[in-house]
């Protein structure tokens, strides 16, 4: 396999993304019943089924690597999750909950981001193109969520 130094650096990240979306699927039910805005809330719910379905592709990552789907404690989310819960008791109440909400959110999404963009990388260069496949595919999932959040400050939550 070619670089095959990546292979063990790809399958830590794996793990922690993988921990990193099953922690979030507690964090986007957190906002979808904190959030006050219709749109927000529908782009949260919308969120949390795409992060089903990304749990199930990571999955199956595991599986064409022919290892056991399991994580490890991802720090970087507890954090960005943590940041999130005092966002919410901070802004309670106040007219910019829904921005705060998208902020901590867009957090969330720029690490997912980098996340899948550097384990495609890593898959595409170790030629696992179907495993690459997939990462590209949640890549786009991300990119496309944290451009939702764009809109939705931009058109209701940042100008409450």
């Amino acid at each position: 396999m070619p670089n095959a130094h990546l292979h063990e650096l790809m399958v830590d990240e794996l793990k922690d993304i993988y921990n990193a979306e099953r922690q979030l699927l507690a964090g986007l039910k957190k906002l979808v019943s904190t959030a006050e805005g219709e749109e927000l809330k529908n782009a949260f719910k919308e969120h949390l089924q795409e992060t089903e379905g990304q749990i199930d592709k990571l999955k199956q990552v595991f599986q064409l690597l022919d290892l056991p789907a399991r994580g490890k404690k991802c720090k970087a989310m507890e954090g960005l999750l943590n940041e999130a819960d005092e966002i919410m008791s901070e802004f309670e109440g106040s007219e910019a909950l829904d921005a705060a909400l998208v902020a901590a959110a867009q957090k969330v999404e720029h690490y997912e981001i980098a996340t899948y963009g550097s384990l495609a990388t890593y898959a595409k260069l170790m030629q696992h193109d179907d495993v690459a496949a997939i990462f590209a595919e949640i890549l786009e999932q991300e990119k496309n969520a944290d451009e939702k959040l764009t809109q939705v400050a931009m058109s209701k939550a940042n100008k409450k």
